[in-house]
């Protein structure tokens, strides 16, 4: 049967042909329309465009760093010293752009700022800043990129058109990309179809043939075609124009200058310089034995409160105060004994009155001496002393008094309490006068040059005191005074000894602020790479003292590293 109505026998080839290119042209070339709503423009999106953020300036010389910022026409400067990073104030700055000098005005906050419509043309604007300050004049040169507006993509959000699109690139857009399995699947289907019409009618086999063929290369091109190239146009981009810190994918900092500013960031230029060598040593405080002291009972009892109630914590006291009274134990066969011996005392007494009364008595009849009446009132008055003393034992507690002039450092008593003899009963402590007390496992360090550090960064100049001729587990001890000791030093704080070793070396001497610790423990320094990026250096030190170590190994001479707010910088993720 023909399969049109036209069909004239002797003709098929006519027809198959026509049939194999309306198929063709239909893949090839029909035009495809994208559904309603699709957005298929590559253009830059208002957000995206948005995204790019402030355009910058940055530019360096051997004296000021310069780093601007533009917003509108207006262009704001940070001047900062390039040695150390100190902001620049006072200075005289004009800024060049298309042949126009333009003088910068002062800012309260430290900043300068420049207005010129040629600031903000888009493209490439080379300037030219002037700086003149207390540490000299200098020319700094830069390229300021302005990007172009951004435009909205026309007909969003409509369907549209893609002119000369085929169907090809149509299914594709449509659909997405098949994966490969299923376009070989669907393209051996293809296959089949066309054999099976090529095996039904003579006629339909060249039709067959080629509508096979461009299925076949239709489906694999659409699975396979651009491989190995990314087409998600949503990738984020980075931001260079942001004022937000952020740790970039190298590990350096990016610090813009209004943070550093915020953050007090300093830098130096390291040299190798000629230091001493020095030892650690562990240590912890102690009172000045000569201005302070222990108080103890000697003989134990029952605690009693004086009459101004019992001594309070960091209470001021003066020497021979009054601190507490212990009440003496006494057991009730020696109180047995007490008054037996006290009644034997009375009993003297008793008879020793009477005869001083007989001698008495005497004289003046004239029958004995003044003598004998002398000798039996000084025997009277001693036996009075001794039934006192006796007495005494059984009713008067002991006193415990202040050793010296201090403070209460401790104590470990309340009214009533019963202690034993030879319990510390308070500490007092002078705070002007604090020693500090070190062990050293190795041969013991030179006695000049020692300092401390305490655990909160408090560095104590010290003076050495002595050294002991006897170890003490395995170790020697060395004594320091504390020269004028901070008032929150406490008595048995633990303190970081660095006493000298006698020995010097070359090397980089950094503040101790400088040091700070990587995830891996490790010892770092943060170098200025360039006026908004800081870069981590892993290193090698030893220390001089409590403020200062030396850098054996890790940066060069000449570089510019953090001093100040190096701790800040390494939180930044």
């Amino acid at each position: 049967m023909p399969l049109f109505k036209n069909d004239v026998p002797g003709r098929p080839r006519g027809r198959a042909a026509g049939l194999a290119m309306l198929i063709l042209a239909t893949c090839l070339a029909v035009p495809a329309r994208a559904g309603g709503g699709d957005e298929h423009s590559h253009e830059p999106a208002p957000a995206a465009a948005a995204a790019q953020g402030t355009p910058r300036v940055t530019m360096q010389s051997d004296l000021y760093q310069v780093v601007g910022t533009l917003k509108g026409d207006r262009l704001t400067l940070h001047v900062d010293r390039s040695e150390d990073n100190e902001p620049v104030t006072g200075a005289t700055v004009s800024v060049t752009v298309e042949g126009e000098a333009v003088a910068a005005t002062a800012n309260a906050d430290g900043t300068y700022a420049a207005s010129s419509p040629h600031l903000a043309e888009p493209g490439s604007n080379d300037l030219v800043v002037q700086v003149a300050g207390p540490d000299g004049e200098d020319l700094l040169i830069g390229t300021l990129v302005v990007a172009e507006p951004a435009h909205p993509a026309a007909d969003a959000g409509t369907g549209h058109a893609h002119a000369g699109m085929p169907l090809l690139a149509h299914l594709k857009e449509r659909f997405g990309q098949p994966e490969p399995g299923r376009a070989w699947a669907l393209a051996v289907f293809a296959i089949g179809l066309a054999l099976g019409l090529a095996l039904r009618s003579r006629r339909m086999r060249p039709a067959a043939f080629v509508a096979g063929a461009v299925l076949v290369v239709a489906l694999t091109g659409t699975a396979f075609a651009h491989g190995g190239e990314d087409h998600d146009h949503d990738a984020p981009t980075a931001t260079p124009g942001s004022n937000n810190l952020q740790r970039l994918p190298d590990g350096s900092v990016f610090v813009p200058k209004p943070s550093q500013r915020i953050l007090e960031v300093r830098t130096t230029t390291v040299r190798p310089s000629e230091v001493a060598g020095a030892t650690r040593l562990i240590g912890k405080v102690i009172p000045d034995p000569n201005r302070g002291g222990l108080v103890q009972s000697i003989g134990g009892g029952r605690v009693i409160a004086p009459e101004a109630g019992m001594p309070r914590l960091g209470q001021a006291v003066r020497k021979g105060e009054v601190l507490a009274r212990v009440e003496r134990p006494i057991i009730q066969a020696d109180q047995a004994i007490v008054v037996e011996k006290v009644g034997e005392i009375e009993q003297m007494i008793a008879l020793a009155e009477a005869k001083l009364a007989r001698a008495k008595r005497l004289v003046t009849t004239g029958s004995g001496t003044a003598i004998s009446v002398s000798d039996l009132e000084i025997e009277l008055e001693g036996m009075r002393r001794r039934r006192a003393v006796v007495s005494d034992i059984r009713t008067t507690p002991e006193t415990l008094t202040a050793p010296a002039d201090g403070l209460i450092a401790s104590t470990r008593v309340v009214a009533g309490q019963v202690v034993q003899p030879q319990d510390v009963l308070f500490q007092v402590v002078d705070p002007r006068n604090l020693w500090v007390e070190a062990l050293s496992f190795e041969e013991a360090p030179t006695s000049a040059g020692a300092t401390a550090l305490t655990v909160d960064g408090a560095t104590l100049r010290l003076e050495p005191k002595g050294v002991s001729r006897a170890l003490q587990q395995q170790a020697t001890v060395l004594q320091f005074a504390v020269v004028d000791p901070p008032g929150n030093l406490r008595v048995g704080q633990p303190v970081t000894v660095l006493a000298a070793t006698g020995t010097s070396a070359a090397g980089i001497v950094l503040p101790r602020n400088a040091i700070v610790r990587g995830t891996g423990g490790e010892a770092m320094v943060w170098r200025h790479a360039a006026p908004e990026r800081f870069e981590p250096r892993q290193v090698r030190v030893e220390p001089v003292d409590a403020t200062r170590v030396v850098v054996r190994a890790g940066v060069k001479e000449g570089e510019r590293v953090v001093v100040r707010g190096a701790d800040l910088i390494n939180q930044i993720r």
